[in-house]
């Protein structure tokens, strides 16, 4: 199993939407890369704490290579978007790929460029080492699995072509 770490707007739908993904074996909502230790959501929204609301994804490599998961990952965010997806703003609900692994930052860089070459605007999605993850509380967790009606930035067609991938 390998993992990466998937910043994309509000975590409940991207959390989600990664889940679904054939060759994802396990998703969990958490914060990634800010200035503190263990913060909690409330933390993020009011203390300024630089973490960005991000998806730990294990995935399977012989049923998923990250390329393929980085090209749906990316089908979902506004990736010149700074600092908003949807209709959340601020810098939690930034757009990153944090990796553990350094063998996957050339995969990730290739990625990345090829993606900038759909736009004139520079691609905003951070790519760096996780430094740091905290799990996200209990409530967060497989939040629109628990709450169907909840808020999510992502449309509804985009978990069925997960699905489908």
């Amino acid at each position: 199993m390998k993992e990466i770490y998937l910043a994309g707007g509000c975590f409940w739908g991207t959390e989600k939407y990664l889940s679904l993904i054939p060759g994802v074996i396990e998703t969990e909502a958490g914060y990634a890369n800010g200035n503190t230790e263990n913060p909690s959501y409330e933390d993020l929204c009011r203390r300024n704490t630089g973490h960005a609301e991000t998806v730990r994804v294990r995935y399977d490599p012989s049923a998923l290579s990250l390329e393929k998961l980085l090209s749906l990952y990316y089908e979902v965010i506004d990736p010149v978007s700074v600092n908003r997806q949807g209709a959340d703003q601020g810098t939690q609900y930034r757009t990153g790929i944090y990796y553990t692994d350094g063998a996957d930052r050339p995969v990730i860089e290739k990625s990345l460029a090829e993606l900038q070459k759909k736009y004139d605007k520079p691609v905003a999605v951070e790519s760096e080492a996780l430094h740091q993850y905290f799990r996200a509380e209990e409530y967060h967790q497989k939040y629109l699995d628990r709450n169907p009606g909840g808020y999510c930035h992502i449309k509804a067609e985009s978990f069925e072509r997960a699905k489908r991938a």
